[in-house]
């Protein structure tokens, strides 16, 4: 047995040290990990499991960290095994990520039945790690039923993580209007349950009111598929209790109406198309195909081949090549 497979034995058994170990490898862009991390992967099939996976996005400073630290210790108290994949950004000049969302799961991360993994975007856009599908399935493969996927933050593309998870749930704040207009339409059509957090205090009151505006505006504009609109306070730990078991509810009614098992093919179709653009990318990454590129770039830089022409035809001789 090889040692990526061993690696995915030792998953499969539940060791969490095994899963951080997996989750970097396929997390690797170095050139020697490339080969070990297929071989993982195609061992661990489809990724087909019964997990809740929840996306959990939100208005930055919304809280998302310390509510899903909450909301684990719910899940945990009802007898389920919770992973989550916290998303950081990452500079755009070292590369390097400050990695602190696991640093505001300090419950969590001390449940023995509970996996928090940190990981940087590295460039990816829409909110998620470029191996976050990957993630999400090895961490079923390691036996977690609730997986949590904690995005960057709302922006033009956050809507992306819907594609990885059966329930988004959507973060907001009392008073955050501006942010909410700002946001693209799909990452509201996107969500399936929708909290307003911080809602204690004097941030009570205003939170009751964009609440109850919110459920206006969404029975108009989604009239038969508007989300639940719910109040909580991560650090009080009001409205977590009935927050979880909103998320247990959406994902039993999409059980019971078959939506399930297709967004489950939507996620695999998504998946698929994710894993063409790798082979594509490590195809072109080649040395002879750079060769070629280059070769094809200078031609077209010197007016002696059209842009599509070479286009056409540099992508033929790869392919003819590899064939």
């Amino acid at each position: 047995m090889t040692a990526a497979l061993e690696l995915l034995a030792a998953v499969h058994q539940g060791d969490r040290r095994a899963l951080a170990k997996a989750i970097t490898l396929v997390e690797s862009t170095r050139a020697e990990d490339r080969a070990a991390s297929r071989e993982l992967l195609s061992g661990l099939g489809s990724g087909e499991a019964n997990a809740l996976r929840i996306g959990v996005t939100g208005v930055p400073g919304a809280g998302k960290s310390t509510l899903i630290d909450a909301l684990g210790l719910c899940a945990i108290q009802s007898g389920r095994r919770v992973a989550v994949l916290a998303v950081d950004p990452s500079s755009r000049d070292s590369g390097g990520s400050v990695l602190g969302d696991k640093t505001r799961m300090t419950r969590l991360t001390a449940e023995a039945q509970a996996f928090v993994r940190p990981s940087p975007t590295s460039g990816v856009l829409g909110g998620t790690a470029r191996r976050t599908r990957e993630a999400i399935a090895l961490c079923e493969a390691a036996g977690y039923d609730v997986i949590f996927v904690e995005t960057v933050g709302v922006g033009q593309s956050e809507e992306r993580v819907a594609s990885m998870v059966d329930s988004v749930l959507l973060l907001l704040l009392a008073g955050a209007g501006d942010d909410i207009s700002s946001m693209k339409r799909g990452v509201l059509e996107a969500a399936d349950v929708i909290a307003f957090n911080k809602a204690d205090g004097a941030g009570l009151a205003p939170a009751q009111a964009d609440a109850a505006a919110l459920r206006a505006s969404l029975g108009i504009s989604r009239a038969h598929t508007a989300p639940e609109v719910l109040l909580v306070s991560a650090l009080e730990g009001s409205g977590t209790d009935e927050l979880w078991q909103a998320l247990e509810a959406h994902q039993a009614k999409l059980g019971s109406s078959g939506q399930l098992a297709e967004r489950r093919r939507a996620q695999r179709r998504d998946w698929f198309d994710a894993a063409v653009d790798d082979v594509l990318r490590d195809l072109l990454a080649q040395p002879d195909a750079l060769a070629q590129r280059e070769s094809s770039e200078r031609a077209v830089m010197a007016g002696q081949a059209a842009p599509y022409d070479a286009a056409e035809r540099f992508v033929g001789a790869l392919f003819a090549r590899r064939h």
